[in-house]
């Protein structure tokens, strides 16, 4: 069917486009009249993006939209609905009562019931490019409609308090156990290492070590010294050994040796002058020789003397570098044992630091959650209050019925095209054409009124067969 056919087809049966087209206006019309009339409440609200007072921290999805679509899930939730059901105190109204028992026979909670029926009647539309959440309300009753509007708001942002502080609640009991542990952990590792401090007697380790470490270094240069003293010692003996013990510097720089000295060269110088004068057998050159002899006697007395200190010093260094070298050992020993008590100090100190940092941080944490536990502030503020509406929204009488005739417009059309297919007609000579398959060589006027009156209808109305034909005369 191509566009002539179907307009000829309207044209035929224009009766029943009309009488369709008058049908659905008038009918809409009337229906439009008879429901009530519907009020539309409006208001909204905010969500605000500024940092959270209590963790000073601004939440990265508050802007995006999976966050503003979670809002419009919770504002289209059950839990709302009772929440604003609760406030209103829906429940103790009979009317509503009784429409619970006719409507839904009794079963559920009325609370559920009255929930289901108040988000059928809300519509949440958010903004596209902001983040305003509008909320509208459409009730037979205006102040009804802003009421509720009102309550939803106020319910929406008490539930979105709810479901942060709540969690904060949750954590802040598992926080506050885990700071009783943390602190009996930290209690413990104090303990231990105030009994490790007390039983090795360690006061200021560091320092300690520094003086033990001070003491072995003083121990190491005496050693060293005493080591070279021996030597010398030692070297001294030798020559003692040697029989060249007047050589030694103990008997060089002895100063009552070479006094000795000095006194056995005049006397041997005045025994050669007493000599040279009274020769051998004088009493005085006799006495000079005795007194010589003595002087003698006494400066081997002075040398042996002199030189026996060499074996009393090196006995006596080689006894101190003994005793040095025992305190070397014992120093170095007390310097091992020291560090072992300082290493099991260090492990037992970062075992307190440890339990200190677990605390402080769980610590911090529960203070945080406490806090959030405790806050009254949502970042969901009320934008627009509703009003109760002067003008119905609803039914629009106008709109309704433009509807309507579009829909009665439609509708005939296709009643048209369906009678037309079940009951194929000739509306124009290409129809003739595509039924024989011949062309059209003219078209003849058809006959006059009282000529149509006395046809046939059915021989005026058909071609060849079922085929239709107009009523004009085709050749």
């Amino acid at each position: 069917m191509n566009l002539s056919t179907f307009l000829a087809s309207l044209r035929a049966r224009w009766w029943l486009l009309a009488a369709t087209f008058l049908i659905t206006a008038v009918t809409a019309l009337g229906i439009s009249l008879l429901l009530p009339k519907r009020y539309q409440a409006m208001a909204s609200v905010v969500v605000d993006a500024k940092p959270d007072p209590v963790s000073a921290m601004i939440y990265p999805g508050l802007a995006s939209p999976a966050f503003m679509n979670t809002q419009v899930d919770v504002l289209q939730s059950e839990r709302v609905a009772l929440r604003v059901v609760r406030e209103l105190k829906l429940t103790d109204n009979p009317e509503f009562r009784e429409r619970w028992q006719i409507e839904a026979r009794g079963r559920g909670t009325l609370e559920q019931w009255l929930a289901g029926m108040l988000l059928k009647k809300v519509e949440i539309r958010p903004s596209k490019e902001s983040n305003v959440l509008s909320i509208f309300v459409s009730w037979s009753e205006p102040r009804f409609a802003a009421a509720v509007a009102n309550a939803w708001v106020k319910a929406f942002i008490a539930t979105t308090l709810e479901l942060r502080v709540d969690p904060a609640r949750q954590y802040s009991t598992f926080f506050e156990t885990q700071v009783r542990e943390a602190r009996t952990t930290l209690e413990r590792a104090q303990a231990r290492l105030s009994e490790f401090q007390k039983a090795n007697g360690i006061i200021a380790s560091d320092e300690r070590l520094d003086v033990e470490n001070a003491r072995l270094q003083e121990l190491s240069s005496q050693l060293v010294a005493l080591q070279a003293q021996q030597a010398d010692a030692v070297s001294r003996d030798a020559q003692v050994a040697a029989r060249r013990g007047d050589r030694m510097q103990e008997v060089l720089n002895n100063p009552l040796i070479n006094q000795l000295k000095s006194e056995i060269t005049r006397a041997e110088a005045q025994l050669q002058d007493l000599m040279a004068r009274y020769g051998d057998a004088h009493p005085q050159v006799i006495s000079a020789k005795a007194s010589l002899a003595e002087q003698r006697a006494k400066l081997d007395q002075e040398t042996r003397a002199a030189v026996g200190s060499v074996g009393v010093t090196l006995n006596i260094n080689r006894q101190r570098v003994s005793e040095v070298r025992g305190a070397l050992e014992s120093q170095r020993d007390k310097l091992v044992r020291l560090r072992t008590v300082r290493d099991e100090g260090m492990v037992l100190q970062r075992d307190v630091d440890n339990a200190q940092k677990a605390y402080d941080t769980v610590f911090a944490r529960s203070n945080q959650t406490q806090l959030e536990s405790q806050n009254t502030q949502s970042n969901i503020n009320l934008l627009t209050e509703a009003v109760s509406p002067a003008e119905p929204a609803g039914p629009n009488v106008a709109l309704n019925t433009v509807i309507a005739a579009m829909a009665g417009l439609v509708l005939g059309a296709g009643l048209c095209v369906v009678l037309e297919l079940r009951d194929r007609r000739v509306r124009g000579p290409q129809d003739i054409a595509e039924a024989l398959d011949l062309p059209v060589i003219g078209v003849l006027g058809g006959p006059g009124p009282a000529v149509a009156k006395l046809a046939r209808p059915q021989m005026a109305q058909r071609l060849l067969g079922q085929s239709p034909v107009s009523a004009n005369k085709v050749v």
